[in-house]
This record gives structure tokens, C-alpha cells and sequence, in this order.
């Protein structure tokens, strides 16, 4: 997934997370309603399991398009989700019950489907723990694997060992470090 944030108001928000400033005014309950939980929960459970908590992936979607099932990007980023129509029909190849990318349902399915694949990516890294795994896939979601992958490898030339997210963080796009601060943030401090 590419970086595509579209909406002005919404742009301010993630760079305003990530430094610090009103955390608590858009952490609100609001942005935590319970639209689309049924969902979350289940493809959390489905593709991760049960030891990995749901709330993760709806601050991704309150982080990706403010849980609007109507979002769609000047770049063509879908739904909930914001899942350009390439990478859908690369994930139905691999997962062909999906249905139509608009839909909710279908959106986040193919969402935490793909985070599950991207996570997946990361597990040769083995000193990283759940927390920055999904850190790393977020930031994977975001800027692309790859581009996170060049990220790690400079941290680790120049730190040695690398063990969690913050320490690849600095060598990440702008962007994709507010972007995972934001679900971070979201995640610890939701209602």
C-alpha cells in the first residue's frame, strides 16, 4: 500500500499525533464507535487469532480513512480500509472469497488479510515482539514492505541489532512514522 492521504482536515492530524500536540482531541469516543466491531473482531480472529487484540486494526481504519466505507482517494484507495483495486484483486487471488472491495465487510477482511501477510514478513525477524511486529506491518500497510525493509536495514547498519519499531522508525517516510504513531496512540487511548 502506498501512502494516500487525500482529505485536508485529516492530514494535520496524524503529524499533530506524532508530535504530541491534542492527542486526546481526536482520540474520542466518537472515533470509536462501534461500526464495523463485528467485523474487526472476526478477521482479527480469523487471520491472527485470538491473541491478537482486534482494536489494532479499527485504529488502523479510524488512521486510514476515519472508518468512512465511502473513502476513495484521488489515487484510488478504497473503503474503510483505503486498498487500491491492484492490491485487492492480488489478495482475492490468494483469498478468493472476498467480494466486492466496497463493501465493509469485505474491505476490512482483505485489510487484516493483507496485514497478516505483511506480519508474516517481519516473523524473520525474531527478536521483535507482537507490538512492533505489527509496528513494522503497519508501516509495511503504509509505505510498502519493501521501503520498510531498506528502513530496517539502515537502522541496523548503523545500530547493530534492531528490536523494536522506534528504532527503525527514524528511517521511515515522515508520513508512515505519524501514521503508526497515530494507531499507537488510538490503541492506547481508546474509550
Amino acid at each position: 500500500m502506498r501512502a494516500r492521504r487525500w482529505w485536508p482536515a485529516l492530514l494535520l492530524v496524524p503529524v499533530l499525533a506524532w508530535a504530541g500536540i491534542g492527542a486526546d482531541k481526536h482520540v474520542s469516543h466518537k472515533q470509536w464507535p462501534r461500526d464495523f466491531d463485528r467485523f474487526f473482531r472476526k478477521y482479527t480472529k480469523h487471520y491472527f487469532g485470538p491473541h491478537i487484540d482486534w482494536h489494532w486494526f479499527k485504529a488502523q481504519g479510524i488512521a486510514e480513512s476515519g472508518l468512512n466505507p465511502k473513502a476513495r482517494s484521488p489515487v484510488g484507495a478504497i473503503g474503510i480500509m483505503q486498498i487500491m483495486p491492484a492490491t485487492y484483486r492480488e489478495i482475492r487471488k490468494k483469498n478468493p472469497m472476498l467480494r466486492k472491495i466496497s463493501e465493509p465487510r469485505w474491505n476490512i477482511a482483505a485489510a487484516i488479510f493483507y496485514d497478516r501477510l505483511l506480519y508474516r514478513k517481519w516473523r524473520t525477524k525474531q527478536d521483535l515482539n507482537t507490538g512492533d511486529r505489527l509496528q513494522f506491518t503497519f508501516g509495511s500497510y503504509n509505505a510498502g514492505h519493501g521501503r520498510m525493509l531498506r528502513a530496517y536495514r539502515r537502522a541496523f547498519r548503523k545500530l547493530g541489532k534492531v528490536r523494536h519499531w522506534k528504532q527503525v522508525a527514524p528511517f521511515a517516510p515522515p508520513e508512515t512514522r505519524a501514521y503508526v504513531a497515530r494507531i499507537r496512540r488510538l490503541v492506547e487511548l481508546r474509550p
